[in-house]
């Protein structure tokens, strides 16, 4: 049943017909050779301008690789004409079910590109017997063709954002769909520059911006810059994570530096094991750290007094209205200019400095929410983790897009993943 069914796709394949079958149990692995010809009357169409043409010789025999039926390798075996077109010179005549050199049929590449969007590159390479080279280039052409025939109508708001993607300083910038329309991957760039957010506008500015309405980043000043310059009409807003583990790197800092002054001077040292108990949020606290943080209170210790601040700073997402919520900044950050902790006045004169775009958020009424964008960037990271880390830039863009972009796929009758 299965092989009559490979054998009706053939058919499919108007002008070609399938002369015979043959298998081949000397190799390692069974394999059925599907051996096919053209049609008598039938003549060779261009892969230059894709017209009917006068076809000129043959070239020797070539394999294409087919879906495996049941773990046993399927190759497509024919011999391709030449084509003498007076437009195109002389060329290959365009095959129905590959293209260029590929060595695997165009259902065999969307075949492993599904697969590949479940398991690993290398699982995906042992389970179907094939190398991980082939993978990858069956997800690259999957990437390629769902790039150029997706759509970018209708985009209302996208997120910024940037993930380490190699040990160092070596970072992608990602930029998201993040609207109730549909969530996606937008673009990749190499590095967090201005270059590359601008390279991005270059490239879909002129089809995402007419309808942009909202953008979230974080306070990174090349983004900013770009986002201002580029899609100024749409209302900016910061990101409310960064914001608040800028302040929690604050806390860490000031911790850090009182806990090595305690120990120096000679007293109890009190801050030890209470790291996780002044980051984290109250409700998240384990019986043990609420017990130690309870103890903390107890002292007029720097580390304690930013805990406050910090919590204090959390009722700014509680308000509504832009008026009140930026009247409520700008008095928390007087008092925190007065704490006499730097790092805390650090993150008091940024605020201050972005006060507008902070304010933005409530404009937006919760239309948009920064916890998309890290949600996919936690989707990236795993994507990285499966792949036990990429050694070029085009791998790790190529997975990403495959895994994030919510690329379309051609219509087929069948899918085989």
């Amino acid at each position: 049943m299965q092989l009559q069914t490979i054998l009706n796709r053939v058919e499919r394949y108007k002008s070609f017909v399938y002369k015979k079958v043959s298998w081949d149990e000397t190799a390692s692995r069974l394999t059925l050779r599907v051996f096919l010809d053209h049609r008598s009357n039938g003549r060779p169409v261009c892969s230059g301008c894709g017209r009917v043409r006068p076809g000129d010789d043959r070239l020797r025999e070539r394999t294409w690789e087919f879906v495996p039926l049941w773990q046993i390798a399927v190759l497509f075996v024919y011999a391709p004409r030449r084509v003498d077109c007076p437009e195109c010179g002389v060329v290959v005549e365009r095959l129905p079910w590959g293209d260029g050199k590929f060595q695997q049929t165009t259902s065999y590449r969307w075949f492993l590109a599904r697969w590949a969007k479940r398991v690993s590159w290398q699982e995906v390479a042992e389970i179907f017997h094939t190398s991980w080279d082939s993978v990858y280039r069956a997800v690259r052409y999957s990437v390629h063709w769902g790039i150029f025939h997706r759509e970018l109508r209708d985009v209302v708001a996208i997120g910024v954002d940037e993930i380490q993607w190699r040990r160092g300083h070596h970072y992608l910038t990602l930029v998201y769909q993040i609207d109730g329309r549909v969530r996606r991957l937008l673009g990749v760039g190499q590095e967090r520059t201005e270059k590359t957010l601008a390279r991005f506008f270059d490239l879909l500015g002129d089809a995402i911006v007419p309808t942009l309405q909202y953008v979230c980043s974080d306070m990174w000043q090349p983004y900013l810059k770009v986002i201002r310059e580029r899609a100024g009409e749409a209302v900016h807003v910061l990101d409310r994570y960064h914001i608040m583990a800028s302040l929690n790197k604050a806390i860490d800092k000031i911790r850090t530096g009182e806990a090595r002054r305690l120990t120096k001077d000679g007293y109890e040292p009190v801050l030890k094991h209470s790291r996780w108990c002044l980051l984290k949020r109250p409700a998240h606290l384990t019986a043990k750290q609420i017990v130690k943080l309870k103890e903390l209170l107890q002292y007029n210790l720097q580390a304690v007094r930013a805990y406050l601040i910090r919590e204090d700073f959390q009722r700014f997402w509680e308000y509504k209205q832009p008026y009140w919520a930026g009247r409520f900044l700008r008095e928390w950050c007087t008092r925190t200019m007065r704490s006499k902790l730097e790092p805390m006045k650090d993150v008091a004169r940024s605020l201050r400095e972005h006060e507008e775009l902070l304010l933005n958020g409530f404009r937006a009424k919760g239309e948009i929410s920064s916890g998309i964008v890290e949600g996919f960037n936690n989707k990236a990271k795993l994507t990285m983790r499966k792949a036990y880390g990429f050694r070029s830039s085009e791998g790790i863009e190529i997975a990403l897009y495959h895994q994030l972009g919510n690329l379309p796929e051609p219509q087929v009758t069948h899918r085989f993943c």
